[in-house]
């Protein structure tokens, strides 16, 4: 007799590698020593929460104000919507207000409750490989089918692929730039292109389709790179973001989904995203970082500190004799596997030199391996001759 449902015993068994890796890290730390053992499997910042945000935190609860902890309206706190908005009024020139928002519990509630708003059971998603696992999951929480599609060489994006998956059913598409786990980010170019021919689907089907764009790594551009303004290429956008990377506070499970104050249906997707949000019982991000938030002022980040540990990671990689493509965002890197199958390669990694990555098989991409160099300096730093090592034992250098 099954005490659990087939579905879920099924989603255990295909479940995160991400998790997997980072507790077996964990043990191998308890075993050998945390200087021992070089962790590079989960997008968890050792960095602090900036001083502004502690600041705050600190003059909420001395000086809240009466019910400063009750409920809220199920859209989050109009202040912090309003704040929100401004921020987003400013970086995209578009009439933002604070009905455009909605506060989540952070990214992943965000993504949920977006795909709870708008699918049907049998909807597709369209997914660029590779991709961040747990958006599987997401739809199939919802009735929808996920349907991944191939991207370049390069991780860019491949409109033929997208094009020949769109379909009847075809109720989505997520683009994740900063990608998870790749740290491709796609030009405006590119996304203008994909926007002409999600228009032109959604006139041929007579339906529309969302483009969710998981927007996580926003912050994380490298280069001089700047942000590309969706919202004015393609109307019915649904962006979805987080606090957890760039105030470095993943814990604390805040977000917000904003809904294109261009779409001409954004009063009732707005509607049905409240709705989503009270009946999944994720009501609500929680009220006192909520308020935090709406004190940064003028505050943004500072994404140098990361490029300059993203420099080194790739040095480290590339002198080792791996084939890898520089990051451009976010705070992961993707190098090929020397071998066919990256599970056994990471076993390896693992097991003889107390290195900790994540196979490219846990992303819809065998073959590759994912990094993540979120952690201190030194730790990628002292990695480098047990890099250097792996690069000579199997023959790349």
């Amino acid at each position: 007799m099954n005490a659990i449902s087939d579905r879920i015993q099924k989603m255990i068994e295909g479940s995160s590698w991400v998790r997997r890796m980072f507790e077996e890290a964990s043990l191998l730390k308890l075993q050998y020593g945390e200087d021992k053992v070089f962790d590079f499997t989960l997008g968890n910042p050792v960095d602090e929460p900036p001083r502004i945000f502690k600041e705050a935190l600190r003059r909420l609860v001395e000086n809240s104000d009466k019910g400063c902890h009750r409920y809220m309206p199920n859209q989050g706190f109009r202040e912090t919507r309003a704040f929100l908005a401004e921020r987003l009024k400013k970086e995209t020139g578009l009439p933002f207000t604070e009905d455009h928002l909605i506060m989540t519990v952070g990214a992943a509630g965000g993504l949920n409750v977006s795909l709870k708003a708008i699918l049907d059971p049998g909807d597709e998603v369209i997914v660029p490989v590779p991709y961040f696992v747990e958006f599987k999951f997401y739809t199939e929480n919802h009735g929808g089918v996920m349907v991944p599609v191939n991207t370049k060489e390069d991780f860019s994006l491949d409109l033929d692929e997208i094009e020949s998956a769109l379909s009847k059913r075809t109720r989505a598409l997520i683009i994740n730039s900063p990608n998870n786990p790749t740290g491709a980010v796609y030009g405006e170019e590119e996304l203008k292109a994909l926007s002409e021919l999600l228009r032109e689907a959604s006139r041929k089907n007579n339906r529309i389709i969302y483009l969710l764009s998981d927007d996580t790594y926003c912050d994380f551009l490298y280069d001089g790179l700047k942000p590309v303004n969706i919202f004015a290429l393609y109307e019915p956008t649904i962006s979805i973001r987080s606090f957890s990377k760039s105030l470095f506070i993943p814990g604390e499970r805040l977000g917000y989904v904003a809904v294109n104050p261009l779409f001409e249906e954004a009063q009732s997707l707005v509607e049905a995203l409240i709705l989503a949000n009270r009946v999944l019982g994720f009501v609500n991000a929680p009220a006192l970082m909520q308020r935090a938030v709406g004190l940064l002022g003028d505050w943004s980040f500072n994404p140098s500190d990361y490029q300059r540990r993203r420099d080194l990671i790739y040095e480290i990689l590339a002198e080792a004799g791996f084939q890898v493509q520089k990051p451009k965002g976010a705070f992961y890197i993707f190098p090929k596997s020397p071998i066919e199958d990256d599970v056994a390669f990471v076993r390896e990694l693992q097991n003889k030199y107390l290195l900790l990555v994540v196979p490219g098989s846990g992303f819809g991409k065998p073959g590759y391996v994912r990094l993540s160099f979120c952690v201190e300096e030194k730790t990628i730093e002292k990695a480098r001759e047990k890099f250097y090592q792996v690069g000579k034992d199997f023959g790349l250098i």
